[in-house]
């Protein structure tokens, strides 16, 4: 199974992929995770440190593939994950979707790209453009973290559109929405109201989350001197295994962007009652709320 995890800049992305990647493992699945962005710091909490990108190891080698071992390209990371950065070209040249297409072709050319129950595609922010599209191409899911925000939720329509235009060629579905790091859900619920898709986990709204990241280790990593954080864990458990249990997903119709635009700021300058409109949508539903 191969799944791109999306989501704007800075929403959490890595930090969310390498804490499923761990649960995935602890699954039992053999994981590996590859970081799509020229940063190469998708990795970085589960390795403990900038490893060598993709890029970095064919200049090196001339770009000669017959000269690069899996171990030149491929390192252990906590849990037993294996990590890969694809890395970038330089700022401002080149394009980002022709660094992931090498880096699928060389992990083919050493027999490694088909050795893994989970392959984990972490890309770059919310410009979903034809080059970072290109994850896409190769995944069976898509993933899109998001919070309550609107500009996340924004991205996240815009990676909508990019889902419904690769499934058009490509057996992609989106498994659905990840929430992270928030304490309401209004924006998130209007949303896939308006544009119907799962929302597969709410995370809590934690420091912990973030200061993981940089501490350069995974919330189950951090589990072993600060036990209390072992309830955060199931959350990233429960979602590997609604990937696991292998969902139907959706190929989903985004909002267009001046009516999203209008929904989400409405909801901004007029704020609902989150426990009433749960009331009320369970009593439309034939609920009896208590």
């Amino acid at each position: 199974m191969k799944i791109a995890v999306y989501g704007k800049g800075g929403i959490g992305k890595s930090t969310t992929s390498c804490n499923i990647s761990i649960a995935l493992a602890r699954r039992g699945e053999k994981v590996l995770q590859i970081g799509c962005d020229p940063k190469h710091d998708s990795t970085f909490t589960l390795t403990g440190f900038l490893i060598p990108t993709i890029i970095d190891t064919l200049q090196s080698k001339d770009y000669h593939y017959e000269d690069i071992w899996s171990e030149d390209v491929i390192h252990k990371g906590y849990g037993g994950v294996d990590c890969v950065e694809a890395g970038g070209p330089p700022a401002g040249a080149g394009c980002g979707g022709y660094v992931v297409g090498e880096t699928v072709k060389l992990l083919k050319e050493l027999n490694a790209f088909y050795e893994y129950d989970i392959i984990l595609f972490d890309v770059l922010g919310d410009v979903v453009c034809g080059g970072f599209a290109a994850p896409l191409n190769y995944a069976d899911y898509c993933v899109i973290i998001t919070d309550n925000g609107f500009d996340a939720l924004f991205a996240a329509n815009r990676i909508t559109a990019s889902i419904r235009e690769k499934a058009r060629t490509h057996p992609l579905r989106l498994a659905g929405l990840v929430g992270n790091r928030t304490s309401k859900r209004d924006l998130i619920n209007k949303y896939v109201e308006a544009c119907p898709m799962p929302v597969i986990e709410v995370l809590p709204l934690i420091e912990d989350i973030r200061v993981s990241r940089v501490k350069g280790k995974t919330l189950f990593e951090m589990v072993g001197s600060e036990p209390s954080l072992n309830y955060v864990c199931e959350y990233y458990l429960d979602i590997a295994d609604q990937i696991l249990s292998q969902p139907e997903g959706i190929v989903p119709k985004e909002i267009p962007d001046r009516e999203l635009f209008s929904l989400l700021s409405d909801l901004y300058l007029n704020p609902i009652d989150e426990g009433k409109h749960k009331n009320n949508k369970e009593n439309l539903l034939g609920f009896t709320t208590i």
